[in-house]
């Protein structure tokens, strides 16, 4: 873990993190609760989540864990109920749940499409209202959604899954339009390429890995750390204006 960068102090904040079992999301809970948050964090099973409590714990801050299933209306509103009834409120929300199905376009089923866009689109949307709801009645809150590199660009192979980050892109501008009168800052952190469990194998391939990293001004693809400061200046008092 990298130093806790100046300025990103979030000692009595309450974050709640979803999809965090693994990867961004669990990289993205313990990066808060060492900077001094209390951290609420889901996945779709509770048992999932034993690791990255622990490691919250570990850090010294109160750990919660909320069983969620971002498809599904109702699991939305009792995740985030059962937070607010634990720590009293949410200042934080990291929209960071989503999933991918890799395939060429024209092999792409109706189910496929259903699913990522379910999940990483529909999901963001209500999650971020339902912890908003709290956040504008107390006049503040920090909203994070995870979008990605092809928030921005194109692929082959990820039609869906670009439609739903490109989606996300857009959902944060008009959420931010939405809420930031109240006091919430929507943002969007789109993390370039990073390994993580969903895209692990691309990496196994050096001469991939090699081209990659060539395009790169740092000659080299992301890794978890490097996203620990941007992260923590959009949870912090010091994106207030952003």
């Amino acid at each position: 873990m990298t130093a806790t960068p100046a300025g990103s102090d979030l000692a009595g904040k309450i974050a709640l993190v979803t999809g965090a079992s693994r990867g961004l999301g669990r990289r993205f809970a313990l990066t808060l609760a060492r900077a001094g948050a209390d951290v609420a964090v889901t996945s779709r099973t509770l048992d999932s989540l034993q690791e990255p409590l622990g490691e919250i714990a570990a850090s010294g801050r109160a750990a919660f864990g909320v069983a969620l299933d971002v498809t599904r209306e109702e699991s939305i509103r009792s995740a985030v109920a059962a937070v607010e009834e634990r720590f009293g409120r949410i200042d934080i929300l990291v929209n960071n749940a989503g999933c991918n199905i890799r395939k060429p376009a024209l092999g792409v089923t109706w189910a496929d499409w259903n699913t990522i866009l379910d999940t990483n689109l529909r999901g963001a949307f209500f999650v971020a209202q339902a912890a908003a709801r709290g956040m504008t009645s107390r006049g503040y809150g920090r909203i994070i959604n995870i979008g990605s590199v092809t928030s921005v660009a194109g692929y082959a192979g990820l039609a869906p899954y670009g439609a739903s980050r490109g989606g996300i892109r857009q959902l944060t501008m008009s959420l931010a339009a939405d809420w930031g009168p109240q006091g919430v800052t929507v943002n969007c952190l789109a993390p370039g390429w990073f390994k993580t469990a969903q895209n692990a194998v691309l990496y196994e391939d050096a001469a991939w890995v090699a081209e990659l990293s060539s395009r790169i001004p740092l000659r080299r693809p992301g890794q978890l750390g490097d996203l620990d400061g941007p992260l923590l200046f959009l949870a912090g008092d010091a994106s207030a204006y952003v």
